[in-house]
């Protein structure tokens, strides 16, 4: 190996024989669907639970005003992705997109804001996995780490036996997913009365007892306060291009996938957002007090003697994102490796199934302790009050400093790099990047304005903390030519040597 490139900045590259992009090799497989199930089932476990708890702040109309306020940041976050992400098909994804427009500092920080997501996403959702097995089995709280455990263990294995396996998976468990909330859409159907149970919600908070409540009962900044939560009806679409390098026609397929899924996501986040609350006997103040919403929908309609069966069939929508996202967690890690950000032995693959095992065990076993630190040191149900509420505002936290980050890489491209072919442009432009980017500084200054969530404040410091300490004493000085940097490089060069100055992607 050699060293490539070395700046004032102290930032060293070093090339590496062909061996070592054997070893990480990645195979080709996902098609349009393919990647429109992966981007859906993703996020679908938050059209289940999660997205409700935006009714105790804000009403009914709240959370209308906080859904229609992130849908937009959502559609100006994924036309930005679907134009970066064919123009630089790489595994990286925002990684990628930040070190092409902003260097390799912009490029690491973007990408651990990312891992955090990344890593405590599905830590909340196996949680939520195992207060349902544990409903169903009758297990105890104690018992809960295993029910962690055996889901990790499943899940981790399916997406290491193989690329092919794991969307054949991808597919069924979203299509599935999609099954019982269009069983529950059409069975709601004959079941609502919307005045009556989505408005019960009184001026100020409290229920109102067969009343008809104003449509925004905590005002305007209720509704703001609220958008925390309706971030759980699409947090995640925007791990699509990590399977970038997995696609058959990345060019071609990625904008297609990103955009029928975040369509389907739209759809599906209206239909539950009026229906749910609207159910006869269930209404939006037991919803915003409820961790499985879903559940009470189909109990107030079918009744409760069914509820281990339905208890079943809610499981399915956290199954299909719990997987997808460990997919998308083994591939945020091993392309931060491959490139020398992060250890690189964490980027080895399979040397048959080439799919990036050492990553996703890793980040496995990296949730998995997060889990078990809050579980022990705060006692079995204070740590899982932890696990459900506090990680899970960090996770949202990390994805919209990604967001940020992502925007303002597409705005950066196109200054700077407007050369570069585009297979795909985004018809909202530079106004839907700057959308992106006001929508997530307003959705962090509500999250940091509530107390409870300031606790994850601190663990989110502690991470980027170490992570920047980590590269700025040792990864920054081993960074390794991955197509990620090499296009980077090349970039550069070209705008060199026409005569321009890209301070932005200087490393």
């Amino acid at each position: 190996m050699t060293n490539h490139d070395k700046s004032a900045s102290g930032i060293a590259y070093k090339q590496q024989d062909t061996q070592y992009f054997e070893k990480r090799g990645l195979r080709r497989h996902a098609g349009p669907w393919s990647l429109w199930a992966l981007g859906v089932g993703a996020v679908i476990s938050g059209h289940y639970s999660g997205w409700n708890l935006g009714l105790a702040s804000g009403g009914w109309g709240g959370m209308v005003i906080a859904t229609v306020i992130i849908a937009i940041m959502y559609l100006g976050l994924t036309f930005c992705i679907a134009e970066m992400s064919p123009a630089l098909p790489h595994t990286g994804a925002a990684y990628s997109f930040a070190r092409s427009s902003m260097g390799p500092w912009g490029g690491f920080v973007t990408g651990l804001c990312e891992n955090v997501e990344y890593v405590l996403t599905p830590a909340v959702i196996v949680f939520f996995i195992g207060a349902y097995l544990g409903g169903i089995f009758e297990t105890g709280p104690a018992f809960q780490p295993v029910w962690w455990l055996l889901g990790y263990i499943v899940f981790v294995g399916l997406n290491i036996v193989g690329v092919e396996l794991s969307f054949k998976v991808t597919l069924s468990v979203t299509l599935l997913a999609l099954a019982v909330l269009l069983v529950f859409w059409f069975s709601a159907f004959t079941h609502l009365d919307f005045s009556t149970w989505a408005l019960n919600i009184a001026p100020g908070g409290g229920e109102l007892e067969g009343g008809h409540g104003p449509f925004l009962p905590m005002g305007i900044g209720g509704a703001l306060a609220a958008m925390p939560f309706a971030v759980w009806l699409f947090l995640a679409i925007e791990q699509l291009p990590l399977a970038a390098e997995e696609s058959v026609d990345p060019r071609r397929d990625m904008p297609r996938g990103i955009l029928l899924g975040i369509t389907t996501l739209i759809v599906s986040a209206a239909m539950i957002l009026f229906l749910n609350p609207s159910v006869v006997g269930v209404g939006a103040y037991a919803l915003g007090q409820s961790g499985e919403p879903l559940l009470d929908g189909f109990k107030a309609i079918y009744g409760s003697g069914t509820a281990k069966f339905l208890s079943l069939l809610a499981i399915i929508g956290l199954i299909a994102s719990f997987h997808t996202i460990i997919f998308a967690q083994g591939r945020q890690i091993y392309s931060l490796s491959r490139a020398g950000y992060f250890p690189t032995f964490l980027s080895v693959t399979h040397g048959s199934r080439k799919t990036p095992h050492v990553a996703m065990i890793s980040g496995a076993i990296m949730g998995m302790v997060i889990m078990l630190i809050c579980f022990f040191a705060f006692g079995m149900q204070e740590g899982s009050a932890v696990i459900g509420g506090t990680l899970l505002n960090m996770a949202v936290f990390g994805a919209m400093c990604s967001y940020i980050a992502q925007a303002a890489s597409f705005i950066l491209l196109r200054k700077h790099h407007a050369h570069i072919e585009r297979p795909y442009r985004s018809p909202f432009g530079n106004p839907g990047a700057w959308a992106t980017i006001v929508i997530a500084l307003v959705t962090i200054y509500f999250q940091l304005s509530d107390g409870t969530y300031r606790i994850g404040v601190i663990g989110v410091a502690a991470w980027l903390a170490v992570g920047i300490l980590y590269f700025a004493l040792v990864g920054r000085h081993r960074l390794i030519l991955s197509p990620e940097e090499e296009f980077a490089m090349e970039q550069r060069d070209q705008q060199r040597s026409a005569g321009g100055t890209d301070r932005a992607a200087k490393p």
